[in-house]
């Protein structure tokens, strides 16, 4: 590639001024160390490599961004401006997070990508030869880069979430000697402990334990389809995403996919700027080599996007589908195996970080709506499900063995059991005007939830009975909340959310809507709002409660504390332990009008609520594309009680317990803490 030799005189040349040479050598030696990846890659010489080597080289792909390391790495938008300046450090920082892109690139032997990326070095590079470049000039070449390659790199993202054949990992997985711990370093992501000592963990069981565990996910899924009266058989495509570590599982749950029909899409978390949806990871993926990095980069879009780069990727989003619509069809939905264990993350704010300006905020928001209602149409929501379960990682701390037999414990109990007393829970419920939830101590949670008015009880019921099915592990009734009347304050001392904490949660409902909200994870008011704004809100100036829940898995919660492990709990299990509280779309998006029953024949009828019934006149009206859970753990309870229309108190919860008739062998679980 006549771009290798151009890089290469990078090395040497002294006609770009310090220190943006600096900057220029340190990109271009970075792009030629991953082709010689590549070619290790493509002429089959990685296969030959021993593991040391192997950790060498992974450490020396990632090391630029590691904590220690980052702090004077171009990658940090900080440094990067107080090196480089202002403007130049900014645009040259988000520059250096999309050639980073390389490593996968490398990995998948895209030589074609790497050429791209390349010549974005190369372009840019060129402008600062004999003089110092207009910052409008770089601007508008990091642009057409984004829309130009648009449809290249979005195209084949969507591809490969649809066509098992575009799946490389798949073919890896199959090949793969799984003794050998070699193989999880060819998949190009970080590697830590995590992933290693969750392989030799997984190595360490018995046969039938990793069948056990592949039939709860499988099963989870297959269930899924028959509770909510979906047809599998209509589909022949199932979406696998997992973090490294777990390819055991993941071989035999593609057996247990495969005898229903079903082939696999494994494909990488996005890394690409035009691909990838703030810091959130949807594929399979390693380490997370520093999550202050992926969180500087979430918004790096807002250097260059605005409304005609919004319509450019809308419509390729849409050709694409169009091209493809009879393999969107197939699609069945998404498979997933979290990983929990690390340690809580609060990020820093940067105010050197790319963020939106608010018509950029706006723009997000049409994107996120429009891309939607594009992907529903060709993906349709009331035909597809999912199912999720996670399970631990080595660095949860020194009894990760045992937390990994009690996690395997709570993903397998008796679904019967808890469908039998859940049932009871809902019978009470179902006679409620509305749900009153008290914190207790410091907890200021106030909150009363209104509730759908059944018009026939015998034939129908507000809340759904969730056994494991979609949600593993088993536990927990939920509703769509009636907006109007749903009002008070929502509070947690600590929680953790889509991999970020909050610490001092407080939200304020009015009419079902958030009206309020601060956190006290920083000093200023400001960046607790923004945080809030940018993460549980999404950009949104508020959002609808979607779903009540109250969980019922104490078996869980107990797990956490006898680990001390409360704030690594995923939400996954967390929301099990105690109510909890969507805000965005109902549990019901894109599928309301979809009957679905409970195991005793009842239709649940409250699916929606008077922001998502706006689909009916305008979809961009209803949804949000956000569902964030938000749990209040038991010990922070004073009671949960249901008020009836006749104005009796049904009381579920007291100072933390069941007391419910019916419910109170719930509270078995609670003797392992006292």
């Amino acid at each position: 590639m006549l771009c290798l030799e151009r890089m290469k005189a990078m090395l040497v040349e002294e006609t770009v001024q310090e220190p943006f040479r600096d900057f220029y050598r340190q990109m271009a030696l970075f792009l030629l160390e991953t082709e010689a990846v590549r070619r290790k890659i493509a002429d089959g010489t990685w296969q030959e490599l021993d593991v040391e080597e192997m950790q060498v080289i992974n450490r020396r792909l990632y090391e630029d961004i590691l904590p220690g390391h980052y702090e004077t790495s171009y990658a940090n938008p900080t440094y990067a401006q107080a090196v480089l300046g202002t403007e130049y450090g900014q645009i040259l920082s988000v520059l250096y997070a999309e050639l980073r892109c390389a490593i996968p690139y490398a990995f998948e032997n895209r030589i074609e990508y790497l050429t791209i990326l390349g010549e974005l070095l190369i372009e840019t590079y060129n402008c600062f030869e004999e003089q110092m470049p207009e910052y409008k000039a770089l601007k508008e070449i990091l642009y057409w880069y984004a829309s130009d390659y648009c449809d290249v790199f979005l195209s084949a993202r969507i591809e490969e979430q649809i066509k098992p054949e575009n799946c490389a990992a798949v073919q890896w997985l199959a090949d793969a000697d799984l003794t050998d711990e070699r193989y999880i370093y060819r998949f190009g992501e970080y590697i830590t402990e995590n992933e290693i000592g969750t392989f030799r963990h997984l190595n360490s069981l018995p046969e039938e334990t990793i069948q056990k565990m592949a039939d709860v996910y499988t099963e989870g899924y297959r269930i899924g389809f028959i509770n909510t009266g979906k047809d599998l058989s209509k589909k022949s495509v199932v979406d696998i995403r997992y973090c490294l570590g777990f390819e055991r599982v993941i071989r035999r749950a593609i057996e247990n996919f495969r005898k229903m029909g079903l082939n696999p899409v494994i494909y990488r978390a996005a890394s690409s700027v035009i691909t990838r949806k703030e810091q959130i990871k949807t594929g399979y993926f390693g380490a997370i080599a520093n999550k202050q990095y992926d969180y500087d980069h979430r918004s790096d879009q807002a250097l260059f996007m605005d409304k005609r780069y919004i319509e450019r990727k809308l419509d390729v989003l849409k050709t694409i589908y169009e091209k493809n619509k009879d393999c969107a069809a197939q699609y069945a939905g998404p498979a997933l195996i979290e990983a929990f264990g690390q340690a809580p993350f609060s990020p820093q704010v940067k105010e050197e970080a790319c963020s939106y300006s608010d018509a950029q905020n706006a723009l997000v928001l049409h994107y996120n709506n429009k891309s939607g209602q594009i992907t529903n149409q060709y993906i349709k929501g009331e035909e597809r499900s999912f199912t999720i379960v996670a399970y631990p990682v080595p660095e949860i701390g020194e009894q990760y063995k045992e937390i990994f037999d009690d996690v395997i414990r709570i993903n397998t109990l008796d679904s019967n059991l808890y469908g039998q007393i859940q049932q009871t829970l809902i019978d009470a419920l179902d006679q409620g005007e509305y749900v009153h939830i008290l914190g207790k101590g410091e907890n200021q949670t106030d909150l009363k939830i209104r509730l759908y008015r059944l018009k026939d009880p015998q034939k129908e019921t507000i809340f759904e009975n969730c056994v494991a099915d979609v949600n593993i592990p088993v536990g927990e009734v939920f509703t769509s909340p009636v907006l109007e009347g749903t009002q008070g304050i929502l509070h947690v001392s600590k929680v953790y959310l889509n991999e970020l904490q909050y610490l001092d949660l407080k939200i304020t409902f009015e009419d079902g809507m958030i009206a309020d909200y601060t956190c006290a994870n920083f000093e200023k008011e400001e960046d607790n709002r923004k945080y809030i704004y940018d993460n549980i809100l999404y950009n949104h100036e508020t959002l609808p409660i979607g779903e009540f829940a109250i969980g019922t898995n104490t078996t869980a919660y107990v797990v956490g504390r006898k680990y001390s492990i409360e704030d690594k709990m995923p939400i996954l299990i967390a929301e099990k332990t105690g109510p909890h509280f969507a805000v965005g779309d109902t549990c019901y998006s894109w599928e309301e009008d979809i009957k679905t029953y409970n195991p005793n024949g009842k239709e649940i009828v409250a699916r929606d609520n008077s922001v998502s019934i706006l689909r009916k006149e305008d979809e961009s009206k209803a949804y949000f594309q956000c569902h964030t859970d938000i749990t209040i753990p038991y010990e922070e309870l004073e009671e949960i009680s249901v008020v009836t229309k006749e104005g009796k108190t049904i009381i579920l919860l007291k100072n933390g317990r069941f007391v419910l008739p019916g419910t109170e062998v719930l509270n078995e679980a609670f003797d392992d803490i006292l």
